[in-house]
């Protein structure tokens, strides 16, 4: 499935971009401008997210296929293939299984292995809000506070919500999203003795506990050509938490 595609940028190597769950290509706006001075960058919506279709399934072999079809409809040729979070793991079996289409691969905040479950009292309280007599964002606000008590992610998820002369309603696949979150926490199977043997990069927050140190053999066995980089003072959303930092330890990388 081809996906929705912001660019950036008129000229230099290609980029492609990928969020996280429940973020869509508008979450690299600020970091996409600030590389567009010298990269042609694309940031993606994945399935189920910001404005792509909504289908009944995600696997990461299916958002993988995805990013395929996508990155060679651009014409660019291979492209840095750039992704956080769950578009992390999406970008590192990109390039697992289709090497051709990715010159270099840049991870952030993520590893290739199966993290415990999270985020389902997001995708539950996000569908269970009621959204009927909805006005404004404030609304949708409070009655998420108790199942996310953090004002930031509050903030995160709310850039979900669509509010329009219709009324209000949410932009991504939430049942769908929910159904599949243990494929989304987990790593595909089946990718023993694979390797990409381009160059690769994983920006992790130093305040974040998704790639660590016992995750480094098992990187190391699909991405043998891998470089790391901490940002000391970030969490989990590394590129929104410390923006300058995290480009610091991109654009080095970036051809």
């Amino acid at each position: 499935m081809k996906l929705p595609v912001t660019s950036y940028g008129e000229t230099g190597t290609p980029v492609v971009v990928m969020h996280g769950l429940f973020g869509s290509g508008r979450n690299w706006m600020t970091a996409a401008r600030r590389l567009a001075g010298q990269h042609r960058v694309f940031a993606l919506d994945l399935r189920n997210h910001g404005s792509s279709p909504h289908v009944d399934t995600m696997s990461y072999p299916e958002m993988a296929d995805d990013v395929r079809e996508t990155i060679e409809s651009l014409g660019t040729g291979p492209v840095t293939l750039v992704g956080h979070s769950m578009g992390g793991k999406t970008a590192m079996l990109t390039a697992l299984l289709y090497p051709a289409v990715v010159e270099r691969l840049v991870v952030v905040d993520a590893a290739p292995v199966t993290y415990p479950p999270a985020f389902v009292e997001y995708a539950q309280a996000m569908r269970n809000a009621d959204l009927s007599s909805v006005q404004r964002r404030a609304d949708v606000d409070a009655q998420l506070v108790d199942a996310v008590p953090t004002p930031g992610t509050r903030a995160f998820l709310l850039q979900n919500l669509i509010l329009d002369d219709t009324g209000a309603r949410w932009r991504p696949n939430l049942p769908v999203i929910e159904a599949a979150l243990p494929q989304i926490s987990g790593w595909p199977s089946g990718l023993e003795g694979r390797h990409y043997d381009g160059p690769t990069l994983f920006i992790y927050g130093g305040k974040s506990d998704y790639v660590q140190q016992d995750h480094r053999a098992t990187i190391a066995s699909y991405f043998p050509r891998v470089q790391y980089a901490e940002v000391p003072e970030a969490g989990h959303w590394v590129h929104a938490e410390r923006l300058d930092d995290f480009l610091a330890a991109l654009v080095p990388f970036l051809p």
